[in-house]
């Protein structure tokens, strides 16, 4: 686990091609398309996502925080993007997980339609060997268990689990795991998914063999993350500067808020209330 610390680096800021950048999770509907409809009148990029070299060749970049603002953008046909690149390897990259706040559907319906999925098994109980628990609002806990022998198998158990309340329900994340505290914050809530820890490995595994995590399980915690940039996104779309003369671009945008003491770092853990 990594701690804030003041020698975080000096955000890897780039252009990619966008064809270069995977995804490793299915994108959240409820927040990318939002999100696209935003970002066809928005003049600026704000806040980059987080990529990480996929190793083989450092050519391909697996997208670590961003799958929304990524396939917004992809969907609305840019071919070059704005990242952070942050590699797994170097030491400022910490890999957890969300837990899923289901809220406003009736805790019935929620379980009536996990036990309508198909390939998909639901047994009560803790189960070390589920591939996710459920908790519900009256304290009893389900298991969630399917063909489950390849990452690519238990990660399409997830997905299927979750497109359940993805589309009938409101889908909250949280790094909290006290049912008693959870309960307290989200008062509609009928359920908390508590999923499996996972490797570096598995999320570049995830992007390279196309087999999804559903949207929002992975969490990144990045050291020196950049927020707020501001870049002007015509010069990502436009079409007659070269993705190296739009990374020189970048560089000198990138110094020129460094000389104007435009660039500052905050060393402590934040929460922002303006998302």
């Amino acid at each position: 686990m990594i701690t804030p610390d003041k020698s975080a680096p000096h955000p890897d800021l780039r252009i990619l091609d966008i064809e270069t950048i995977l995804p490793h999770e299915t994108h959240d509907s409820q927040r990318s398309f939002p999100l696209i409809a935003t970002l066809k009148k928005a003049e600026f990029l704000t806040n980059p996502p987080i990529v990480a070299p996929m190793g083989e060749d450092n050519e391909r970049f697996v997208v670590l925080d961003g799958a929304n603002r990524t396939f917004s953008f992809r969907d609305l046909g840019y071919r070059h993007l704005l990242v952070q690149v942050a590699p797994y390897d170097a030491g400022y990259v910490d890999l957890g997980v969300w837990q899923h706040v289901v809220s406003n559907w009736s805790e019935d319906a929620f379980k009536e339609a996990l036990y309508e999925l198909e390939h998909v098994h639901i047994k009560p109980g803790w189960d070390h060997t589920a591939v996710a628990q459920i908790l519900l609002h009256d304290g009893s806990v389900l298991g969630v268990h399917g063909e489950n022998e390849t990452p690519a198998e238990r990660n399409s158990t997830l997905r299927a689990v979750v497109s359940v309340y993805q589309r009938t329900a409101t889908l909250s994340r949280t790094a909290l795991t006290d049912p008693t505290v959870i309960w307290s914050l989200y008062p509609d809530a009928v359920a908390v998914v508590l999923f499996p820890p996972y490797s570096a490995e598995d999320i570049i595994t995830a992007a390279r063999e196309k087999a999804f995590l559903p949207p929002g399980v992975s969490r990144h915690i990045i050291q020196g993350r950049a927020l707020k940039l501001n870049f002007p996104l015509n010069i990502l779309t436009d079409l007659t500067m070269s993705l190296e003369v739009k990374n020189a671009y970048l560089r000198q945008w990138i110094q020129r808020k460094l000389t104007n003491r435009a660039v500052r770092y905050y060393a402590e853990s934040t929460y922002q209330f303006d998302e």
